[in-house]
């Protein structure tokens, strides 16, 4: 089954094109790395198939509907950002909740079990600003989780993070692809500590996209391990 398909997609601004033809498929289970340098358009063609920006040439489909979306952290949140790590993760909550309305416990409840998932629940009272850059990408993914997404969207989630705080990140989500099932898309510009967790790898180079590993699936439908470079 298909999560996200895309064809013959172009995209560009006035001054020309970004992406140009590019054809990509997201199968479910799947955990698939985009590579490519900075200002290739890899977080541009994350912003279309998000649907932020407007698709004005081919195609992109989407048959999961509940999609987590963690964006680049960056630079670290502010020390004195007024919001506690569960607040920060209840935040992707407030549209069942409803606006105006208090949070129930079974929300409370959700927020906890995302946090105890990426293994930040002992922290769900330290204000998010305190956190180093890696728990605070911990965090964001926790927030993403919260509502139970069918796939998981990341751009760029190693941006401002440590060596051991990427690995522990990485080691993360390959749980949540193995154990959990979950689909997921990641945008990055190096593949080091990650390119073995993947079953797809497509590289965004000249305006094109191409697809340079991929894993043959065995009858079972599970990856037997065996990389084909293309």
């Amino acid at each position: 089954m298909n999560s996200i398909e895309i064809k013959n997609l172009k995209f560009g601004y006035e001054d020309g094109l970004i992406l140009d033809n590019i054809n990509l498929m997201v199968e479910k289970g799947d955990y698939i790395g985009i590579v490519g340098s900075n200002g290739s358009g890899k977080s541009t063609l994350i912003k279309l198939i998000l649907g932020l920006l407007p698709v004005k040439t081919g195609s992109i489909t989407r048959t999961e509907t509940n999609v987590g979306y963690v964006p680049q952290v960056g630079l670290s949140v502010k020390g004195d950002f007024p919001a506690t790590v569960l607040e920060v993760v209840m935040l992707n909550l407030y549209g069942s909740i409803g606006l105006f309305k208090r949070a129930k416990q079974k929300h409370y409840k959700m927020a906890e079990e995302a946090l105890e998932t990426v293994g930040m629940i002992e922290y769900k009272d330290r204000m998010i600003g305190k956190l180093s850059g890696g728990q605070q990408q911990r965090v964001m993914i926790a927030k993403s989780l919260v509502n139970n997404p069918d796939i998981l969207i990341l751009d760029e989630p190693i941006a401002g993070i440590d060596s051991e705080s990427e690995k522990n990140l990485y080691q993360l989500l390959y749980r949540l692809n193995k154990d959990n099932g979950l689909t997921i898309l990641m945008v990055t510009h190096s593949l080091s500590g990650v390119r073995k967790d993947m079953n797809k790898i497509y590289e965004i180079k000249d305006k094109g996209i191409k697809l340079i590993q991929a894993e043959k699936q065995s009858e079972e439908g599970s990856y037997d391990g065996d990389a084909v470079t293309i």
